[in-house]
C-alpha cells in the first residue's frame, strides 16, 4: 500500500525502513543526532510541512509530523520543496550534492553530515524503499 509523502503515515513507515536497515545500523553506528525535515510551500504543498527525527546510534528513536507548537531544538533542520525530496527519494538527486548546491537548505554542522555520507545515503535508501506516492496540484 502506498504512502502519501509526507503523511504521519509515510513519516511512520520511513521510521519502520529505517529501523529494519541493516546497512543503516551498521553506517550510522556513532551517529547522534535529530533533525527536523521541512517540506517547504510549492506546488501541492500549499503551507509547510515539518516531521521530526530523533537519529541515535542506527537507530531511529522517535519520529512524526509537527502539528502545531513543538518544543524540540533539533540539531539540524533540513528544508526544500516536494519535487527536490521526490528527486532525492526516486534516486535523480544526491542528497549529499542537494545539500551542497542549497537545492536543501541546512541549519547545522555540515561538517558532520560529511563524515557520515555512507548512513546519509543509507538513510535515503531506507526512505526510497518506502511504497511511496505524492500529492499532485
Amino acid at each position: 500500500m502506498p504512502y502519501l509523502f509526507p503523511s504521519k503515515e509515510w513519516v511512520a513507515a520511513f521510521r519502520t525502513a529505517l529501523n529494519n536497515s541493516e546497512a543503516y545500523k551498521v553506517s550510522a553506528a556513532k551517529w547522534e543526532g535529530d533533525f527536523y525535515f521541512v517540506i517547504s510551500p510549492k506546488g501541492p504543498i500549499k503551507e509547510p510541512v515539518k516531521f521530526y527525527m530523533d537519529l541515535w546510534h542506527g537507530e531511529c528513536r522517535e519520529a512524526y509530523v509537527v502539528e502545531g507548537d513543538d518544543d524540540k531544538d533539533p540539531e539540524f533542520i533540513i528544508e526544500g520543496t516536494l519535487d527536490v525530496f521526490k528527486q532525492i527519494f526516486d534516486k535523480k538527486l544526491d542528497p549529499i550534492r542537494a545539500l551542497v548546491s542549497r537545492k536543501l537548505k541546512l541549519k547545522g554542522n555540515l561538517g558532520k553530515i560529511m563524515r557520515s555520507v555512507k548512513a546519509t545515503l543509507d538513510l535515503v535508501n531506507a526512505a526510497a524503499s518506502v511504497d511511496t506516492v505524492y500529492p499532485e496540484d
